[in-house]
């Protein structure tokens, strides 16, 4: 006679069952928001001589749960958890904070703030808002490379129009798109560098204004415009990927349902 008793699951899935758990996921967001006030708190000279071993000995054990919790995921999916992207991203930020960093290493120190970013893994909000971006990317890499061209132009234009009289903003083609930067962030771009341009050439308005229209307003909204699209579609697979899941699940139990049915027939 078959054995119809259901396969108990193996310690493995057990364990990725309890990770996968709200309870389990949120103490890690809490422990990860904790250890950003820790580094946070060793910028200061005065909290570090109040209280640093403390600070130092709460880091340490923050750094130890996340070292436990990637060993456990490591345990219970095996090597497809690195295969997967947020996997990968978590051991990698994980693993700089292991790396020894001395005084003289101050760069490797201060690279152990990154671990505040495996809040993006942990959050399903933040985790959509980076996958729409990354899916974005191919789209901004052709608006990138308009904005490109038209800052060379303008550069070339403007070093040729106004470097003789202004060299500190255009003498070179270099200092005329670093000028042209700042005049496309509208930082201090009217009294600082168009007017007084334009007290020597009273019509070099009609380069900076048609230069604002096009990079401002219109390149920076397609840059968000692209962003904003991407997460929409992020969002809308995700909840085509939630209601396959849903779906899968009903199936699975109409057929667990058919076959109690089928044995109660049987008998």
């Amino acid at each position: 006679m078959r054995d119809t008793r259901p396969k108990r699951p193996s310690p493995r899935e057990r364990l990725a069952d309890w990770l996968d758990r709200p309870a389990v996921t949120n103490t890690i967001f809490a422990v990860i928001l904790f250890n950003a006030v820790l580094l946070g708190m060793e910028t200061s000279d005065t909290l570090m001589a109040m209280a640093g071993p403390l600070i130092v000995g709460l880091d340490r054990a923050c750094l130890a749960v996340f070292v436990v919790e990637i060993a456990a995921k490591l345990y219970a999916r095996g090597p497809r958890y690195l295969k997967t992207g947020w996997g990968f991203f978590d051991f990698v930020i994980v693993g700089i904070s292991l790396v020894p960093g001395s005084q003289s290493m101050s760069v490797l120190r201060a690279l152990r703030i990154l671990r505040v970013l495996r809040v993006v893994s942990v959050a399903p909000r933040l985790r959509r808002v980076v996958e729409g971006f990354i899916t974005a990317l191919p789209g901004m890499g052709s608006v990138f490379l308009l904005m490109g061209l038209i800052f060379y132009i303008g550069a070339v234009m403007s070093t040729k129009l106004f470097g003789d009289s202004f060299p500190e903003w255009f003498g070179t083609l270099g200092r005329s798109a670093y000028s042209l930067f700042q005049i496309m962030t509208l930082e201090s771009w009217s009294m600082g560098i168009v007017r007084p341009v334009m007290d020597t050439y009273p019509y070099a308005w009609a380069f900076f204004v048609p230069f604002i229209m096009v990079t401002t307003f219109a390149v920076v909204n397609l840059l968000v415009g692209l962003i904003v699209n991407s997460m929409q579609d992020a969002h809308h697979a995700e909840d085509v990927e939630r209601t396959d899941a849903y779906r899968d699940q009903v199936l699975a139990r109409l057929e667990a349902i058919e076959k109690k049915l089928e044995r109660g027939d049987e008998r």
